[in-house]
């Protein structure tokens, strides 16, 4: 009887629970709430505003001053939660001295972890480029272990974000399981208005899940192969978005290192993002194009140039506009902390769970200026303190020595009409390279190739894809009085990517047509009858993908006719003054990223790789810079390729590059530009080209 009496007695009381004396996480129906999801993508290790190859400060860019643009987005939305949608390791001096020249420890914390967690983000998704640096490094400074064999981060807590980071469709090729939380759920307590009109605390669980491109397993081989493996991103979605929802979450969010694009869905696809939003989530945060979605909404100035704003995708699926794909609220916050998501969630709970009122919800991209168009909001001065000795010890570490140079400017303004100052001496240094293996190499194979002419191919990587700030310029102050002193900071500077290795591949003629046609395809289609303005290059948004080709003494000549469509271009190709005929071999020194498909380069898919190197290509710039020692513009520059067929325009072409920089493009004696112009949109210079020339 005591036993019954028991249980009668503690179903009564549950009973009760369930009365006026409602549980905690009891919302009365009709409950509303308001919140706000806040985005940082592409923060590439752009803490501050400083550009270590230059070592300049640059105020266009830098996590410390996104720090004051959250600030005010918190104030305006006291309900949110703040999510990093990856790629936020790699891209500056910065991020290679913590990884690879002084590699932080277990003990420590990478700079751009530290000011992440002083801003109290709430979770946080991976990039493609947080592989560049091995999986060691990664399991280490994220506190992980991954489940990969060989791979095990030392012992005890490693200094990482505080914060949970998922990723829900990179796999263990060993444990078949996800090497990170696959998913999270991130409770929060905000304050609600009840039905009555009063204010009430109710719990929300977000749930997150994280997404990056298939496309890992090619650019970072070296480092993926074997180890791990990737699975789609509609299909991991469908397998966790149910998971989460059992698992609580009364919203989920998709952290998608991808950007949109409406081709037909491919398990494979590099910017699959938008067909997340056919799984059931709630809202989506996207990443890894550099671009801004939905278009910018700043209150004054000059409209944004659409080149940096997302493609034009069917208004059918996507609203460009407002920031909806399929109608959920979407939103990319550009790069490098120059932006910062914001999508204000307007929820209503109804039937037992909290639903999201489209209508009154919106989406926002705000950068700097936001308030009036002219001004930027200040940098957030904690930032700085809170990594200056990190920053100290990068400034030390880009100055150490490497060569010298009296006249020659290694600059990438006009590498769209002609300069390789930039160019060259990064394709110089790959021939000396493959050709050295060649010689050196014992494979029966390889030394049969010792007859085949080596070229190399390299692209002018910073060119203005993130701003008029975002181009290379070393020696700037270089003359036959002064000797520039060049650094360990230049190799950097011309070539960006630390983390690509040299390999290279043989092809034959018809293949390297093909692959300058579709490098030439960055160029828009002149049309010589217009009067109207028309735009050389109509964005930068792959600029990585304009790979210039060189021959030693420049024995490899092309050009190209931009008023021909995309994928007939190219012209008068030779070598040695001889025509390239289709079977013509050539072996071309390049990076392990276009050799793997990077770029999506007809032929070039990794079955024609030769070459595998181990060393960087970025190293590889180093040790040719240190093997010269002196380099000059008559014979690491002046070797001019390719050039355009001349044609005579009606009305004005232009190209937009750094403002300031006319001198640069008349000490080359490059005729086409004639003039500088007014600034657009986005503080570039517009540049009169002439195509006669």
């Amino acid at each position: 009887m005591r036993k019954k009496l028991g249980s009668s007695l503690l179903a009564a009381a549950a009973l009760a629970g369930c009365g006026s004396n409602h549980p905690a996480n009891f919302v009365p129906e009709g409950t509303t709430l308001q919140m706000a999801i806040l985005e940082t993508t592409d923060i590439h290790s752009n803490v501050i505003r400083y550009n270590y190859y230059a070592l300049t400060p640059d105020a266009t860019l830098g996590l410390e001053r996104t720090s004051t643009l959250i600030q005010g987005a918190r104030t305006e939305n006291p309900n949110n939660v703040l999510f990093d949608d990856g790629d936020v390791i790699q891209g500056t001096l910065l991020g290679d001295y913590q990884a690879q020249a002084v590699p932080v420890t277990c003990s420590g914390t990478l700079a751009v972890h530290k000011a992440m967690n002083a801003l109290q983000y709430d979770g946080g998704g991976l990039g493609n480029h947080e592989f560049n640096y091995g999986l060691g490094f990664l399991s280490q400074i994220t506190n992980t272990n991954m489940g990969v064999t060989g791979i095990s981060k030392p012992t005890g807590p490693c200094g990482a974000p505080g914060f949970p980071l998922v990723l829900s469709n990179v796999y263990s090729v060993a444990s078949q399981k996800p090497i990170f939380n696959p998913y999270a759920i991130v409770p929060k307590q905000f304050t609600a208005t009840g039905p009555d009109g009063k204010s009430i605390s109710v719990k929300l669980n977000v749930g997150i899940l994280g997404f990056v491109p298939p496309q890992i397993m090619d650019w970072d081989a070296k480092n993926l192969a074997g180890n791990v493996y990737v699975n789609g991103l509609q299909e991991t979605a469908n397998q966790y978005v149910p998971v989460l929802r059992s698992a609580g979450a009364d919203l989920v969010v998709a952290l998608s290192h991808g950007g949109l694009d409406a081709s037909p869905y491919s398990p494979k696809m590099e910017n699959g993002s938008l067909y997340l939003t056919t799984t059931g989530i709630d809202a989506l945060l996207v990443g890894h194009s550099h671009l801004i979605f939905p278009q910018a909404k700043e209150a004054k100035g000059p409209k944004i140039d659409a080149s940096l704003t997302a493609p034009v995708l069917p208004s059918t699926i996507v609203d460009s506009t407002n920031g909806f794909v399929n109608g959920v609220p979407t939103v990319m916050a550009q790069s490098w902390g120059r932006r910062l998501g914001i999508i204000k969630l307007s929820l209503q709970y109804t039937g037992g769970k909290w639903v999201v009122q489209k209508p009154q919800t919106t989406v926002e991209s705000r950068g700097f200026k936001y308030a009036d168009g002219v001004t930027s909001v200040a940098a957030d001065p904690s930032i700085a303190t809170l990594i200056d000795t990190e920053h100290k010890a990068t400034i030390a570490y880009a100055q150490q020595p490497l060569g010298t140079t009296t006249d020659f400017e290694m600059s990438s303004y006009f590498s769209l009409v002609g300069d390789v100052g930039a160019i060259q001496i990064v394709n110089q240094a790959q021939i000396d390279y493959v050709k050295n293996f060649l010689a050196n190499s014992t494979d029966p194979t390889l030394v049969s190739y010792r007859s085949i002419p080596v070229i190399s191919c390299s692209a002018p990587f910073k060119a203005g894809r993130n701003g008029p700030s975002d181009f290379t310029d070393v020696a700037p102050t270089a003359s036959s009085s002064t000797p520039f002193a060049l650094q360990v900071r230049n190799p950097g500077d011309l070539y960006l990517y630390s983390n690509n290795n040299l390999q290279a591949v043989k092809i034959k003629g018809s293949d390297l047509k093909n692959w300058l046609e579709t490098s030439a395809s960055q160029f828009a289609t002149i049309n010589p009858a217009s009067t109207a303005e028309q735009d050389l290059v109509p964005s930068y948004s792959t600029i990585y993908n304009y790979d210039v080709f060189y021959g030693e003494a420049n024995a490899l000549q092309y050009q190209i006719d931009v008023t021909q469509a995309v994928g007939n271009r190219i012209v008068g190709l030779t070598f040695q003054g001889k025509a390239v005929a289709p079977t013509d071999d050539f072996i071309v020194a390049t990076n392990d990223y276009r050799a793997g498909g990077g770029g999506h380069f007809p032929g070039i898919d990794g079955s024609k790789t030769i070459i595998k190197s181990p060393d960087a290509n970025q190293a590889v710039v180093s040790k040719y810079l240190q093997k010269l020692g002196k380099v000059t513009q008559a014979t690491n520059g002046s070797g001019q390729s390719w050039g355009f067929v001349k044609v005579t325009t009606q009305g004005p072409v232009i190209l937009r590059s750094a403002p300031g920089k006319l001198a640069v493009a008349q000490n080359l004696s490059l005729l086409r530009v004639k003039s500088e112009g007014a600034l657009d949109a986005n503080g570039f210079s517009k540049y009169a080209i002439d195509l006669s020339k």
